[in-house]
Order: C-alpha cells, then sequence, then structure tokens
C-alpha cells in the first residue's frame, strides 16, 4: 500500500470528522455527515491496520473514531435512578433474602467467641500458652486500649476499613469452597476469645467491652453477612435447586453477593469512622456503646424494612370495575326490563 497516496485521499474526510468531533452543536445535516464520516473512517481504520506498518497513523486514526462513536452515542453518566435503586432496594432486599445465613453464622461465632472467654477467663495459664504472660500482661495495662489512639482517625479509619473490606472480600470470594470461610471466623474468634478472656481474667472487662462493643457490633454484623452469603454460594453448588443446574445456582447466589459486597463497603466505611472516631472518644462509656448500638440498630432497620419491602412488595390492588349503568324514569323508581 502506498500510505502516501493513501492519506491524500482520505486526509480531508479524516480532518472534517474532527471538526465535527470538536463542534459544540450540530443541525441534522451535520449530524447526517458524522455519521458517514464514522463509518468511512472506521472502514479505512480497519484496512490501515491490516496493510499499513505505521502505528502512528492507526493510533491518531483509533482515537478519531472513538471521539466519533462517543459524540454519535453520547457519553454514558451514571443513573441516579440506578443508585437509589440499589440502596433502596438493591442491597438490603439481598441482605434480607440471606437472612437465615449470616443470623446464623452470628448466632454460632457469638457462642463460640463468649465460650473461649469464658475458658481463658477461667484459666488464665491459657493465656500464657496463646500470647505469653508479658504480653498478656503489657495488652491489659496499655496495649488494648492503646490499639484505638496508636495512630491519627483517618489514618486509623482508612486502615479499618479497608481491613474489614478484605475480610468480607474473602469470606465472599471463598464461599463457594466452605472451609475458609469457617477459617476465617475461626480464627476472628479466636482472636476476640483470647483477648476478652485475657481482659476479663485481669478484671478490666468493663475497659474490654467498653471499647469493643460502639464499633464490634456493626462491623461484625457486616463480617457475619459476608461470611453468610459465601457460605450460601457454597451451598448452592453442594445442593442447588431442582429447577436449576448447579451453575445456574452458583451464578445466581454469587451475583447476589457482589450486590453485598458492594454495599458492605459503605457498612464497613460507617464502622471505621465509629471506630476511629467514637471508640476512642473521651466521653462516658454509656454514650460511646449507645452511639454504636444506634447504628447498628439503624443497620438492622434499614435491612429489616427495606429489604423486606424489596422481597415482598406490597400488591397494587386492582382498579374497581365501574358501575354498571342504571336507567330511572321521571318518577325516580328503576326502569327494568319486565319479564316475557
Amino acid at each position: 500500500m502506498d500510505l502516501d497516496a493513501y492519506v491524500a485521499e482520505h486526509g480531508g474526510q479524516w480532518r472534517r470528522l474532527e471538526a465535527l468531533c470538536q463542534r459544540g452543536s450540530l443541525d441534522a445535516e451535520e449530524v447526517d455527515e458524522l455519521i458517514a464520516l464514522y463509518q468511512r473512517t472506521a472502514t479505512q481504520l480497519s484496512v490501515l491496520r491490516s496493510r499499513s506498518p505505521d502505528p502512528a497513523l492507526v493510533g491518531q486514526l483509533s482515537q478519531l473514531v472513538l471521539r466519533a462513536r462517543s459524540r454519535i452515542t453520547g457519553r454514558s453518566r451514571p443513573s441516579l435512578s440506578a443508585v437509589t435503586r440499589f440502596l433502596v432496594a438493591g442491597f438490603p432486599g439481598a441482605v434480607y433474602r440471606a437472612w437465615p445465613w449470616w443470623c446464623g453464622v452470628a448466632t454460632g461465632f457469638s457462642l463460640l467467641s463468649f465460650l473461649l472467654m469464658w475458658f481463658v477467663a477461667d484459666n488464665p495459664d491459657t493465656a500464657a500458652a496463646f500470647i505469653g504472660d508479658d504480653a498478656a500482661a503489657e495488652l491489659v495495662e496499655s496495649g488494648f486500649a492503646g490499639y484505638y489512639t496508636e495512630f491519627s482517625a483517618p489514618t486509623f479509619a482508612f486502615h479499618l476499613w479497608t481491613h474489614n473490606a478484605w475480610i468480607a472480600a474473602q469470606c465472599l470470594a471463598s464461599g463457594v469452597l466452605i472451609v475458609p470461610v469457617f477459617y476465617l471466623l475461626w480464627q476472628n474468634a479466636l482472636n476476640i476469645g483470647v483477648v476478652g478472656g485475657v481482659m476479663i481474667s485481669y478484671g478490666r472487662a468493663d475497659v474490654f467491652f467498653g471499647l469493643i462493643t460502639p464499633h464490634g457490633l456493626l462491623e461484625l454484623t457486616g463480617v457475619f453477612v459476608a461470611a453468610g452469603l459465601g457460605l450460601r454460594t457454597g451451598w448452592a453448588w453442594i445442593s442447588p435447586p431442582a429447577e436449576l443446574t448447579r451453575g445456574q445456582a452458583v451464578a445466581r447466589a454469587g451475583r447476589s453477593a457482589i450486590v453485598v459486597a458492594l454495599g458492605l463497603v459503605g457498612v464497613f466505611a460507617v464502622s471505621a469512622l465509629v471506630e476511629a472516631f467514637v471508640t476512642p472518644a473521651p466521653v462516658p462509656v454509656p454514650l460511646r456503646v449507645g452511639v454504636g448500638a444506634a447504628v447498628w440498630l439503624a443497620f438492622l432497620a434499614y435491612v429489616l424494612i427495606l429489604g423486606r419491602r424489596a422481597t415482598h412488595p406490597t400488591p397494587t390492588p386492582a382498579p374497581s370495575p365501574p358501575p354498571l349503568p342504571v336507567d330511572h324514569d321521571v318518577d325516580g323508581v328503576l326502569d327494568l326490563p319486565s319479564a316475557r
């Protein structure tokens, strides 16, 4: 191919297409011209890609074609209605439909954590086996409370947000294998159980529960939701519904898990703000716990009310049929057809 001759032959069309792409508004004739030039240039670009070794020209024409396509189809804009549907129906509905799973996870996790706390507190020697005597003493004296003030609040909040989101992502992504979800839950339950047991055995139960409760209610609920959705995905593989294949069942559960994952990003952002700004705040413990409990209850109400509404929408009553016409004679007596 004679590249110079090809450029000389079609260069005018390309410049005209570029001028139309840069123009603010186009009339009907110019829109038709834009579409025709876009189609020709796309064809010419295809020819050049197959026959020309000039990457610079191919790159320039590729950008021109993309600009022309964007001008014809319009730029996609975020839909406020789509975001509203996600917040009002999509996310709460997905969480609500999976409530047996994450409520079951929450129950099992809580029982295991309190059982470990009781065991460690009732057997102080076990603390040494888990973390050592010196570490236990340091944890009680300053380590546990100092954890919440070691970094600045914004930095601490960002760290917590990403850390909790990563745990949730692991639960959701590995749910089809089931075992990794139980391992992650066990690790967290063990950590809470051992630390809580050590604090209780040293007589610092008030410090432990006063610091972990404000943020832990919402934070752990988010983890429970992620673990429950992950386990539901795994169960969809083990025992799919009769009307679905295994692949279809896992795909449906996976789509629901993706919706929940997006919503949990916001949930963990809120819990991180509570942990970074409310938990270490120099205010009475009941106030800190009250703030955390209010945020947690607000999330549960959000899921319960909007999720139930999205899952079981109120049926719209059918319009009543219009009344049958009735004729009256002049004296007000019904004019009924006579029997013949």
